[in-house]
């Protein structure tokens, strides 16, 4: 076990994403982990599914070596080999989310010999996740300032707690992420969303969220936009009420937040909170929502070059992942305070991907 790295699940956030950090940079740069004490601050300590085909769907793209892989594991070994392009297949048998399971592979994707066709199943829109259209509409984005990029298609939606979602993600690989200086913000230049019902819930509920998430939106800009609408019950058969929401601004930027509905929940309040949440993020002056904000970090660790994001206060997961990939890949994060702002930066590792012309 010598030459294993060590990485303690147990710190600062302590969940799911130290995981996910630990295994993708792992694999992008051929570093041995031996993750321990995995959620072990939560009700159920150790690998759900979700964490579990996160974690295997990386070691089919890199064939690895895995040792501890089993539900409810709190400790495991991975010895990355080469990426690899090709097909995968990822399912998490539950409600788990792709919008995770796409985080961790993601990455590992962008750096394989060849294009990468990633096959999901799970719960498209799940709770303590981002939507899976935040991911298209929002976090897209963001990684096209460091040079990465996919194309998604929902196939299937699945909701809690059935799952049943299918989506299929296309990836060509990059040569080198290049480094992005966020910092610009501009005016925004419109506000939209959706607002959707599935099943048999009725649409007025996707009314309701709109009216709540308008509400907290009309003092930051006048003309929002939210599309209340019902999933065709082929694409979603199941029901589930929920909200995504997108801010576009003059410098190019984009910042979203999104809500889910629950049994007993005004979904008046759903859309109040997800409204609540862009707003407070437009008012922060950041230039990346907090979803956004700590994915971006290990993108800035493999760019070439110096990066630069503004964001508004630093969450726990941000300063998780900035530990982690420190820890990992030796590189150093300066959080600079910058007003009511903080700037992140970072000197990447430049890694480069020799794909076969």
């Amino acid at each position: 076990m010598s030459d294993l790295l060590h990485i303690d699940g147990s710190v600062l956030e302590g969940g799911g994403q130290i995981l996910r950090i630990s295994i993708s940079l792992s694999a992008i740069l051929g570093v041995p982990v031996h993750v321990t004490n995995i959620r072990s601050g939560r009700s159920k300590p150790g690998l759900a599914a979700q964490h579990l085909k996160g974690i295997q769907l990386v070691a089919d793209i890199c064939q690895a070596k895995l040792k501890g892989a089993h539900l409810g594991s709190t400790e495991i070994e991975f010895r990355p080999g080469k990426i690899r392009g090709g097909h995968y297949v990822a399912d998490t048998q539950t409600a788990g989310s792709i919008s995770l399971l796409l985080q961790v592979a993601l990455p590992c994707a962008l750096v394989a010999d060849g294009p990468v066709t990633l096959d999901l199943k799970g719960g498209t829109n799940a709770d303590m996740a981002p939507q899976i259209d935040y991911m298209t509409e929002v976090f897209r984005h963001a990684l096209r300032k460091f040079g990465g990029d996919f194309n998604l298609t929902i196939h299937r939606r699945g909701y809690y707690p059935r799952g049943g979602g299918h989506v299929t993600v296309e990836i060509s690989p990059v040569k080198q992420f290049t480094s992005a200086t966020i910092t610009e913000r501009g005016t925004i230049t419109s506000i939209y969303g959706w607002s959707f019902v599935a099943g048999t819930l009725p649409i007025k509920l996707s009314y309701a969220m709109s009216d709540g998430a308008r509400q907290q939106l009309r003092t930051v800009y006048n003309n929002v936009q939210i599309e209340c609408y019902k999933e065709e019950r082929s694409l979603a058969p199941d029901s589930c009420n929920g909200i995504i929401l997108v801010a576009e601004l003059s410098s190019g930027c984009m910042l979203g937040s999104d809500g889910l509905g629950r049994r007993g929940v005004d979904p008046h309040d759903v859309g109040n909170k997800a409204g609540q949440e862009l707003r407070y993020a437009l008012e922060s002056g950041a230039c990346v929502d907090n979803h956004a904000q700590d994915q971006v970090i290990l993108y800035m660790a493999l760019a070439e070059g110096r990066s630069t994001v503004r964001t508004g206060d630093i969450t726990l997961h941000t300063k998780t992942a900035m530990h982690i990939v420190e820890l990992i890949a030796k590189i150093k994060f300066n959080v600079v305070p910058d007003g009511s702002q903080n700037l992140i930066e970072c000197v990447g590792l430049g890694i480069v991907n020799n794909i076969p012309t």
